[in-house]
């Protein structure tokens, strides 16, 4: 018979909803084909799939991928899939995946020509859009510094449309400490503030952006401390052209992202 809300298994599942127990476990939920396609692309992440009759139909490849990678695949009901998805419309699938963590040493030992640094950033949707968006520019690792977000919160994994499972994951707790391995590490420090002195278009003029860089973005609501940003070998504003006051946070890691993967190619 489908699992129901009340089975053993889909009541453990439901438990990862809460941080706490994401990191008891070590374990976090990715929701929806997507999400569950990259992560089975990733050797040894996937611990369990559930998923709706229709669904597991619906997507026979994936159901087919995880049990020839000895994953338990589940069915379950509609009702207790509604009690694993966080969404209001669910597609059906959602999977138990182990936590992708590297420690920044491991992460920087080969170091990649793109990191993206998240310094206390907060909000789940714009960490998850950052860390998209640093995946299609060529990053390498991003970073979750400081008091940041949990990378395996739901929305931010869904916010990052499969890319989560992409890169290296890193979550340091001394942003200072982030600083100064990726400078060991041959890396340029660009902070990313509106109060920057260095104008963006000017550092790519000048071929400053041709080097191995980690970016450095801070909460949308109070920018990166000062002290950080001090701390990096540049702040670096983004020039606005229009009359817009400011770009949201994802927006103008964007286009620092880009700015660098550019100079670099």
């Amino acid at each position: 018979m489908p699992f129901t809300p009340r089975t053993p298994r889909v009541v453990a599942a439901r438990r990862l909803q809460r941080r706490r127990e994401r990191d008891a476990t070590g374990r976090f939920l990715a929701e929806g084909p997507q999400a569950v396609r990259e992560a089975l692309g990733r050797p040894r992440t996937v611990v369990e799939l559930f998923g709706t009759p229709a669904a597991l139909d619906g997507y026979a490849d994936l159901a087919a991928a995880a049990a020839g990678a000895d994953v338990p695949v589940s069915e379950m009901t509609d009702d207790a899939l509604a009690a694993l998805a966080e969404t209001v419309a669910p597609q059906g699938l959602v999977a138990v995946c182990r936590h992708l963590d590297v420690s920044l040493e491991a992460a920087l030992v080969n170091p990649p020509r793109l990191v993206a640094v998240l310094a206390g950033i907060r909000d789940p949707g714009n960490a998850g859009t950052v860390l998209r968006t640093a995946d299609a520019a060529g990053a390498g690792a991003v970073i979750f510094a400081g008091e940041a977000v949990d990378p395996y919160n739901g929305k931010c994994v869904r916010s990052s449309a499969g890319s989560l499972f992409h890169l290296d994951v890193v979550r340091e707790r001394d942003p200072a400490g982030v600083l100064a391995a990726a400078r060991a590490a041959g890396l340029a420090v660009f902070a990313a503030t509106g109060q920057g002195e260095d104008d963006l278009d000017e550092l790519a003029d000048d071929g400053r952006l041709r080097t191995p860089t980690a970016w450095l973005f801070g909460s949308e609501a109070h920018g990166l401390p000062e002290e950080l940003a001090g701390a990096a070998d540049a702040r670096v504003r983004v020039p606005l052209h229009g009359r817009a006051e400011s770009l949201n946070l994802a927006a103008a890691a964007a286009v620092c992202l880009y700015a660098s993967a550019r100079a670099q190619r």
